[in-house]
């Protein structure tokens, strides 16, 4: 069985005095979802996360920044090393940063105080990316990015994906990964030509990768049938060389249970060669988050 590095996974603990899971509070909504009260517990940490994915041939796990509404990000990455220091997981983490803000590369180096540290997710990138015009402090922080070999995680609807292909143009050297296939929502065939057509302009550029990820948000009841179209198309454009997984868990225990989707994966790319498997299952997200 080949090994995976499950490379979006988020972790919280609702008791902790510093950082805030806005998403996570009582009677709060998740803006894609709607109502997710079904994964809401208290505390959800490394061993939980190890127990859920214990039989699915885990061996590591990137931290995709999930402490919403807290005053200092960098205290999320703080609390994920220790964890990383005490449990082994996660691997590696991205954290938020504003970059647009005139702190956004003090707030990188502050970051960088922990080696765990990978990169940045920022979900304003998407709409600064669109607006006419250059954003001097937003584009300085994404040099900064790149001339410290950080990556970037980027949550990106087809509509905009033009815009980031120009973003990602002016930033040759900045490693760029689309979430969760580009976050789909629909499944109808008007819209998969249209998001096909935005794939494969992000994929012309050597800098972009895909995450094969949270499938259960374009749609709840999917199935390996409904969803192998749209990972084999990301294969056939990016490569298996620029193409990885993740579980987007515990977000998406709302559609499924971990064994399953990764076996769904699993199932999949049976009918890719070896090492292409292995660069999908592993290999990339190595490389990539320099695990």
């Amino acid at each position: 069985m080949q090994e995976i590095v499950d490379t979006h996974v988020h972790l919280f603990d609702l008791t902790h005095k510093e950082l805030i899971w806005s998403w996570l509070q009582p009677n709060s909504e998740e803006g894609r979802l709607g109502n997710i009260d079904g994964i809401k517990s208290l505390r959800y940490e490394a061993e939980n996360l190890k127990a859920e994915s214990r039989f699915a041939g885990v061996s590591k796990f990137v931290h995709v920044q999930a402490a919403i509404g807290s005053k200092d990000p960098v205290r999320e990455t703080g609390w994920l090393a220790e964890m990383s220091r005490r449990t082994g997981i996660p691997s590696a983490m991205v954290g938020h940063v504003d970059l647009a803000s005139m702190d956004a590369i003090p707030t990188i180096n502050r970051h960088l105080d922990y080696k765990e540290f990978r990169g940045v997710r920022d979900f304003a990138v998407e709409k600064i990316a669109s607006e006419p015009g250059l954003n001097s402090d937003f584009e300085n922080a994404l040099n900064h990015l790149a001339k410290n070999a950080l990556v970037l995680d980027l949550d990106c609807s087809w509509q905009n994906m033009k815009h980031t292909a120009r973003m990602a143009k002016r930033h040759p050297e900045l490693k760029i990964v689309i979430e969760h296939i580009g976050i789909p929502s629909s499944t109808s065939e008007d819209y998969f030509m249209n998001w096909k057509q935005g794939m494969k302009e992000l994929a012309a550029l050597p800098n972009f990768y895909c995450k094969i990820s949270g499938v259960g948000m374009m749609d709840p009841t999917f199935t390996q049938d409904s969803v192998s179209a749209w990972v084999d198309y990301c294969i056939e454009v990016f490569g298996a060389e620029r193409c990885m997984l993740g579980s987007n868990w515990p977000l998406d225990r709302l559609f499924s249970s971990y064994d399953a989707v990764m076996n769904i994966y699993r199932t999949i790319l049976a009918k890719y060669s070896t090492s292409e498997q292995k660069a999908i299952f592993s290999g990339t997200a190595n490389s990539f988050y320099r695990l």
